[in-house]
């Protein structure tokens, strides 16, 4: 995929150097040989030193690029006989939500998974990924059937938010969202979730409450998109990136802070550049922590999820100097 974003230029000029030599194919000399074989050498220094500094909104635009593989890629590339489900019993199919048992790797498991879609026809039939209530309904429908088979279940996140339209209020969004955050604190299957791409909000929230959480390594997790906290904090969505700054929702943040339990690494220049690449690190990594969960009781299981929220944030108390009388 060609380098594209705005922090991308000096990446994107020397791969269009790259692409030019490389058209001559045959008829390369040999000092322009030798020149392109540089050139291959520059492009990937300057392309780890970039994604090696990127800033927490550099990391947004990043987690948002358009050819990055969704989730419906991961699926096909890792795993065998998926077959997706639909409907929440109750009002309707919600396509922004896929949902679905499959083999990964001869483990039968059950994947809830968002869909924002790739063209703009599918965009608007996945409703940009962002879940109406029947999509969590549905969600939580199949987690339950996860566990009265014993499917270990693993959800994969790229979501801006729930859908905050008028209709999905009057259907119980929050409703929909609490109580799939209720549902998954009990689940009596180990639970992996993963972060592909954006975890906005309670929309991710809602397929988040895990045994394990990871986040590829150019993937973002936060309450809120970072438009919405300028949006509320400084009444401008220019403040996009200063509001991302003080977010730390980078997946690498995240980890500093243990809010997550693993970084998946991603190819050089994101996964955008090598799905195969991508998924076989997501792969390896659900494989995992699946047989390291496996290896727990169901009270073990039931108690570590528990732990692992009860843990989450620190607090201490500031040492202050004697008031000088």
């Amino acid at each position: 995929m060609p380098y594209e974003l705005e922090f991308e230029k000096p990446l994107a000029e020397i791969e269009k150097k790259i692409i030019g030599l490389q058209r001559k194919g045959e008829r390369l000399r040999p000092d322009e040989h030798k020149q392109l074989q540089e050139m291959e050498r520059d492009l990937r220094h300057r392309t780890e030193e970039i994604y090696s500094q990127l800033t927490s909104w550099q990391t947004v635009l990043v987690a948002r690029h358009k050819d990055r593989p969704y989730p419906a890629d991961y699926i096909r590339l890792i795993c065998d006989d998926f077959f997706e489900l639909h409907g929440d019993r109750a009002f309707g199919d919600d396509h922004a939500m896929m949902a679905g048992p499959a083999k990964l790797d001869g483990n039968t498991v059950m994947l809830v998974c968002h869909q924002k879609g790739r063209d703009t026809k599918e965009r608007q039939f996945r409703n940009f990924g962002m879940p109406h209530p029947e999509g969590y309904r549905k969600a939580g429908r199949l987690m339950e059937q996860a566990e009265k088979f014993g499917f270990p279940v693993i959800s994969l996140i790229d979501t801006p938010a729930a859908f905050p339209g008028l209709g999905d209020e009057e259907r119980g969004q929050s409703e929909a969202i609490a109580s799939n955050l209720y549902l998954m604190s009990r689940l009596r299957v180990p639970t992996i979730a993963v972060v592909t791409g954006e975890g906005g909000s309670g929309g991710a929230l809602a397929i988040s409450v895990a045994n394990r959480i990871l986040m590829l390594e150019y993937s973002i997790y936060s309450v809120a998109p970072p438009e919405a906290a300028a949006s509320i904090l400084w009444r401008d969505t220019a403040f996009a990136p200063q509001a991302a700054e003080a977010m730390k929702i980078s997946a690498r943040e995240l980890k500093a802070l243990d809010l997550i339990d693993e970084l998946i690494p991603e190819p050089l220049g994101g996964s955008q550049h090598n799905y195969r690449s991508a998924a076989d690190n997501l792969k390896a990594a659900l494989l995992k922590h699946l047989a390291e969960l496996k290896q727990l009781s169901m009270e073990d299981l039931l108690e570590q999820r528990y732990r692992k929220f009860r843990n989450i944030g620190k607090f201490g108390i500031a040492q202050t100097e004697p008031s000088q009388v």
